[in-house]
């Protein structure tokens, strides 16, 4: 069990971060003989400690939700939906259970690496068992409404893909209403800059960074992504980059949404009210729509700096419709932006995420990301193709009963 940091969080200077290419002295894992990481120097086990950040996470969560109950009310559609994700998740339980123990147990995943100094600025990192030389990185940014995203959704995805011998990195970032759009954009894009310029530290190849969101988490690192490619294109903002989009091999896209101006009555029908929404977006709907903003012949030149992209979607997605994917692709492509769309007949929200990795066996569009990742390299190519078939987490009655009363 990998706990990385059970301090209260301090300032980046006091923790040893700063943005940027610069050491991350305190935090940094020495490399072992065979290139696995030793545990942090100076790490102790203090119960008090571990209980005082529990009590003081807690006392967030539980303040953050009265606040959130407040913009909320009592409307009956995000009740009925609460309802159905409390019913969703015990169905699914015997799944997130085996995930969960892997989770917290596994001596393979490192929890709560601190890429900066807000309370959410912290990461997950999934590590291959096989540590023979630097492994390609997938950044993963989850999704959950704005308001329930938390890095430990990406631990099946995380599990999955170091199995394969991708390292993984899932970002966490403040939620609403603890922050709004732009507080999360800067969250994602900070984490990204830390996994580009440390990720080596961890036994990744700093050459081979993809990046991935989920749904919200699918909105909001293509608005860091986009945002970064413009900051790229203007001429003296070179000393404000971190991190450079010319670092990302890809960028994928999963059941994502990118017109907000397409989204605000739906997602009010669907039990996100338009007020919340409004307030989480800051009233600014083009500023932060991927789409829109790539249509802006003013920032023709940023189009150009942004890697490729693939989105993914079900043709069954009732939370954020593949519309949503379709009509991005074809703004990219117009714009001159390399952009790949694939969609999934009858796929909802949560089967391409959740339902389909707790079946087992084979997944179609885990097979398209590792095929992408792994495309330069024959062996893992080959060794991919020889994979045995991953194991059934959930009985199949069950996953019947969650997709039928999922509130995605």
């Amino acid at each position: 069990m990998n706990d990385v940091d059970t301090e209260p969080l301090r300032s980046p200077e006091v923790l040893g971060y700063t943005d940027g290419a610069k050491s991350h002295q305190r935090r940094r894992r020495p490399v072992g003989k065979r290139g696995s990481p030793s545990s942090p120097p100076g790490r102790t086990q203090s119960f008090s400690r571990d209980f005082g950040h529990a009590a003081a996470e807690t006392y967030l969560i539980t303040r953050l939700s009265f606040t959130l109950l407040r913009y909320l009310g009592v409307g009956y559609r995000w009740i009925t939906r609460l309802f159905a994700l409390g019913c969703y998740a015990m169905l699914l339980m015997p799944g997130f259970l085996q995930v969960a123990y892997y989770y917290f147990f596994s001596s393979q995943v490192w929890r709560s690496v601190v890429y900066g100094d807000q309370p959410r600025n912290r990461l997950d990192l999934y590590l291959p068992e096989n540590n023979d030389e630097p492994k390609p990185v997938v950044i993963f940014v989850t999704g959950g409404a704005w308001i329930i995203g938390y890095k430990a959704w990406g631990s099946l995805l995380g599990q999955q893909l170091a199995e394969r011998d991708i390292l993984v990195a899932c970002l966490d970032y403040r939620n609403f209403p603890q922050g709004t759009i732009s507080d999360m954009v800067k969250d994602v894009s900070q984490g990204i800059s830390f996994v580009c310029n440390h990720i080596a530290e961890y036994g990744g190849d700093p050459n081979r960074i993809y990046l991935m969101g989920q749904s919200a988490g699918a909105h909001i690192s293509a608005c860091a992504l986009v945002e970064q490619a413009i900051k790229e294109s203007e001429s003296g903002k070179e000393e404000s980059i971190s991190w450079s989009v010319s670092q990302l091999k890809a960028y994928f896209g999963l059941s994502g949404g990118y017109n907000l101006h397409n989204l605000v009555e739906h997602l009010h029908n669907r039990g996100l009210y338009s007020s919340v929404f409004l307030s989480i977006m800051e009233q600014s709907l083009q500023r932060f729509s991927p789409e829109v903003m790539i249509q802006d012949s003013s920032i023709r030149d940023a189009v150009s700096h942004l890697p490729p992209i693939t989105l993914f979607h079900g043709t069954s997605d009732y939370s954020i419709p593949s519309d949503e994917s379709k009509t991005f692709a074809d703004a990219l492509q117009r714009a001159g932006a390399q952009a790949t769309l694939i969609l999934f007949e009858g796929k909802t929200h949560t089967d391409l995420f959740l339902q389909d990795p707790l079946r087992g066996g084979k997944n179609e569009l885990f097979d398209h990301i590792v095929a992408e990742i792994h495309a330069d390299d024959k062996e893992a190519l080959a060794k991919d193709a020889m994979a045995p078939p991953r194991s059934r987490l959930v009985p199949e009655f069950l996953l019947q009963l969650a997709r039928e009363i999922s509130p995605f």
